[in-house]
């Protein structure tokens, strides 16, 4: 790295952060009195951390809506709360913009196995979302476990065909961000149904992506490939069933019996939900998002009902403290991100399309964990103008500014050059509930989700009154 350093000019330019300004020493003849910076953040962090609605909110959303899947009644309900949230603290400019979503139904869906010539055991499962299913028949095989991809790569034609193909394969326990460790296993060509397929398995069973040593099964999107000839089934089970059925395999043959009414019907169309606040000096924009709808399963709190509501709490906050935002300051709560992602495609081509002046864009899809720095996927000069930023973070335990991908609902905002910024948090906990019935409200620490709240308004604070 370059040992460059930037140092941003801190003066107040005609600046009302609150209904009060801010105490200033009085400035010298002939020179510009410095705006104090701790002090702004301070504001921020009384505000959310003594008023802010955010876990509130967070209990709305969790209880009295749930489940907020793509296409399903859950997210409309989602739409229209958040809509109703947005007018509560005073936003004007809302606004819905549609994107394709698919129409996908978990249905019914049960797995069995059988050791040698024994009974049926009833394992706990669930469907890949958009899986092909088994048309509510049972579909049976042989189980072949297969823990590498060179595993794989040795099996001759043949050795796979009709069989049900069984990967237990845990997130790498020595990797310390839980997110890199997730995303080095998913990323697995051993876990990809389309590749599966290719050897003429018919079924594949995966040991579920998490942190947590129990027995619940998490939930996995699976992509299928244009060419592939043949969709297969696609499951995960719970880690404690998986190395028990890997312990059974290696003593004897084991054959399962699916049965999946999963089934896709199309597609329809689901609503982004917009809001802003208008810019005092000029029309570009600071963009905030995160993901509105969740998986059918829990309560989609950890995912991503948290980031949801730290946006609304970020402009609730700079509503009431009167602050004059030079820029247009915008949440998009985005829909289908989790079996798709249409809802962020469908925003970057809007901004594309209108040619609108984005100078920030901010993800926070993390868990609602406590706050640890911002990943900042943008240029080297661009990051080296934030570096600065760094004295103000600390006393709110906030120091990882290293990091540099940005992979939340705003990355394809990317293709645009706009700077790009993820909210960093401790994650050691977050895999333990993702894409799990135990993602639910009972997850969040009030602290932590507002903490976040605060480095948030901050960050945008930060953008808005120096770029």
């Amino acid at each position: 790295m370059k040992k460059i350093f930037i140092i941003l000019p801190l003066f107040l330019s005609g600046f009302l952060f609150s209904q009060k300004k801010p105490q200033k020493s009085p400035a010298k003849k002939g020179t510009v009195a410095k705006f104090n910076y701790h002090d702004e953040f301070r504001k921020i962090s009384d505000e959310i951390m003594a008023n802010g609605t955010a876990y509130d909110n967070l209990g709305e959303l969790t209880k009295r809506i749930g489940p907020r899947f793509s296409a399903t009644p859950g997210y409309t309900k989602a739409v229209e709360w958040a809509e109703k949230k947005f007018k509560e603290i005073g936003i004007n400019m809302i606004w819905r913009q549609e994107a394709k979503a698919p129409v996908w139904i978990r249905g019914k869906e049960s797995l069995q196995i059988k050791a040698g010539n024994g009974d049926w055991k009833n394992i706990r499962m669930l469907s890949f979302g958009n899986s092909e299913g088994t048309g509510g028949k049972d579909l049976v095989g042989e189980i072949v476990l297969i823990n590498s991809t060179s595993e794989l790569n040795a099996m001759s034609i043949g050795q796979l065909k009709d069989k049900i193909v069984f990967v237990n394969v845990p997130m790498d326990p020595k990797i310390i961000n839980t997110s890199d460790s997730y995303l080095q296993t998913a990323k697995s060509k051993l876990i990809s149904a389309s590749v599966i397929a290719k050897t003429g398995a018919k079924a594949l069973i995966i040991r579920s992506l998490t942190t947590a040593n129990d027995d619940t099964p998490h939930a996995k999107m699976i992509y299928y490939e244009p060419d592939d000839k043949v969709k297969i089934p696609a499951l995960s089970i719970g880690v404690r069933s998986a190395d028990e059925l890997e312990k059974t395999l290696k003593k004897q043959k084991v054959t399962a019996k699916i049965n999946m009414t999963a089934e896709a019907k199309g597609d329809t169309t689901n609503p982004n939900i917009i809001a802003e606040i208008g810019g005092k000096k000029d029309s570009k924009v600071i963009v905030l998002g995160a993901q509105l709808d969740s998986w059918d399963i829990g309560e989609g709190a950890v995912d991503d009902g948290t980031g949801v509501v730290q946006c609304i709490e970020v402009l609730r906050t700079l509503k009431a403290l009167g602050y004059e935002n030079n820029h247009t300051i915008r949440v998009v709560l985005y829909a289908n991100s989790e079996n798709g992602g249409q809802g962020r495609e469908m925003y970057a081509a809007y901004v594309k399309k209108k040619d609108e002046k984005h100078v920030f864009a901010l993800g926070t899809d993390a868990g609602g964990y406590s706050p640890r720095g911002f990943s900042l996927d943008m240029s080297p000069q661009r990051r080296r103008l934030v570096y600065p930023w760094k004295e103000y973070f600390l006393p709110y335990g906030v120091y990882d500014f290293d990091q540099t991908e940005a992979i939340q609902d705003i990355s394809p905002l990317k293709k645009l050059d706009i700077p790009l910024a993820e909210l960093v948090v401790d994650t050691q906990r977050y895999f333990d509930y993702h894409h799990s019935e135990q993602d639910t409200f009972d997850k969040v620490n009030k602290r932590e989700l507002l903490l976040g709240a605060v480095v948030i308004t901050q960050m945008i604070f930060m953008v808005d009154k120096n770029w």
